[in-house]
């Protein structure tokens, strides 16, 4: 089994129970071939904590991970790679149509692609069980 990749933020919001600022945290994590948000939030004011798991990632929460983290990017380092390999596996991952997985394709191949470490982990290990070299770096 491969290692978890994780992610971390922290932030404030305000209190579901009394409106004061809350003091939150969220991991998003690479685990068992699966992508999982989880965030906890706890507010000194009034001692309401909660817990939220296996969520999406919300998208606000994403470009916090990114600035914070800085982004990775997805590197297939042999350029004669199978496109089509690439594309059928970027199709079935992100969800997209032919002509967005082509455009994809070539920020791959262009070592331009990134997201989150977990995110292009992900991406990199199912381009791998496919039988292209990938990998997801930091630059």
């Amino acid at each position: 089994m491969e290692e978890p990749v994780i992610e971390s933020v922290r932030c404030s919001a305000l209190c579901v129970d009394c409106g004061a600022q809350a003091e939150c945290w969220g991991v998003h994590v690479l685990v068992g071939g699966s992508l999982r948000w989880d965030a906890e939030s706890a507010c000194s004011a009034c001692g309401q904590a909660t817990a939220d798991c296996g969520q999406p990632l919300p998208a606000l929460l994403r470009d916090r991970l990114l600035a914070d983290n800085g982004p990775t990017t997805l590197h297939v380092p042999d350029p004669s790679a199978v496109r089509v390999t690439i594309m059928r596996v970027l199709r079935a991952e992100l969800g997209v149509g032919l002509a967005e997985a082509k455009a994809v394709v070539d920020q791959v191949l262009a070592g331009a692609y990134s997201g989150t470490m977990p995110e292009v982990e992900y991406l990199a290990r199912k381009l791998r069980g496919a039988g292209v070299d990938a990998v997801a770096a930091r630059p």
